[in-house]
């Protein structure tokens, strides 16, 4: 048994290597925005890149209140006459490819808000039975069922989105809901932060950009103090959020590829595990610098 025992503990020892330098290999990735510019390729180029481990669609830009929901995916097709079900085949490849495609809500601008936890729960239903594992005779993206919702909430209130993140979860005992978060740097976010507080966000990609206190600016140093704030909520993935060029964000926060892969992802990830990888604003401005980092991230 002994004699054994030695020609096993090499095996085991490699195997347990194998699978930690497997686990290492995916432990962060890249998430990207699409649907904002009918210029920025198709959604099957996007996720045949290899560069992306998530997409998430914007954005369905008006909902909640009564309001008749309204999905905005730019110059790439037109909700109301049915082009959009043509995506079905393209989401479907992208998830064969073990890429979670979302739906992302809100945006900058859009016409939408929660009134009451009535409200949200009625929002999770339409969402549950449009894009997600439901029924219903009016699915703008075909029978694609998608991997989840992200929350890009950026006007009104942080009312009641806790109450659709709750709403939400538990369709996840039918077929699990992924939820993600993209909150502006300043800390607490003023409308997700009761929501992420819930901890059912899988993941949070926080936007450092268009916020001077928080973002990149002569060096890293406000940056990576939002960020050590940020680890600390209720979720073990946190994403840095960047633009994906100088002309992405108006109000700065750029940071060139070889200034994150070198200087900035390096103190990110040693000062939290909850660290998780890159979400890039968005496809149609990345022209190269999702390749420029992704070996690094």
């Amino acid at each position: 048994m002994a004699g054994l025992t030695w020609l096993l503990l090499p095996l085991l020892s490699s195997s347990l290597l194998m699978v930690s330098l497997f686990q290492s290999a995916q432990a962060a990735g890249i998430a990207v925005y699409w649907g904002q510019h009918g210029d920025e390729g198709s959604l099957a180029d996007t996720c045949a890149s290899g560069n992306y481990q998530f997409v998430n669609l914007a954005f369905l830009t008006t909902f909640g209140g009564g309001k008749t929901p309204v999905l905005n995916l730019a110059g790439h097709c037109d909700p109301p006459s049915g082009t959009c079900a043509s995506l079905s085949a393209e989401i479907k490849g992208c998830q064969n490819r073990n890429i979670k495609v979302l739906l992302s809500l809100g945006g900058q601008i859009g016409n939408y808000g929660l009134t009451s936890a009535d409200d949200a729960g009625q929002v999770a239903n339409y969402l549950w039975n449009t894009f997600l594992g439901g029924q219903s005779g009016s699915r703008p993206l075909g029978d694609a069922v998608l991997d989840g919702i992200d929350f890009d909430i950026e006007t009104g209130t942080g009312l009641y989105w806790d109450d659709l993140a709750r709403a939400l979860s538990r369709f996840s005992s039918q077929k699990k809901v992924y939820l993600s978060a993209a909150p502006q740097c300043p800390f607490p976010d003023g409308h997700l932060s009761t929501a992420i507080g819930t901890g059912l966000f899988d993941y949070v990609w926080i936007q450092f950009y268009n916020n001077g206190q928080c973002q990149y600016g002569a060096n890293a140093d406000n940056l990576i103090a939002r960020w050590n704030q940020w680890t600390s909520v209720p979720s073990n993935q946190i994403f840095l959020g960047v633009p994906a060029s100088a002309d992405a964000a108006g109000s700065g926060g750029y940071i060139p590829p070889n200034v994150l892969t070198s200087q900035v992802l390096p103190s990110i990830k040693s000062s939290s595990p909850k660290y998780a990888g890159v979400m890039i604003w968005n496809k149609y401005f990345d022209r190269g610098y999702s390749s420029a980092i992704k070996g690094s991230v």
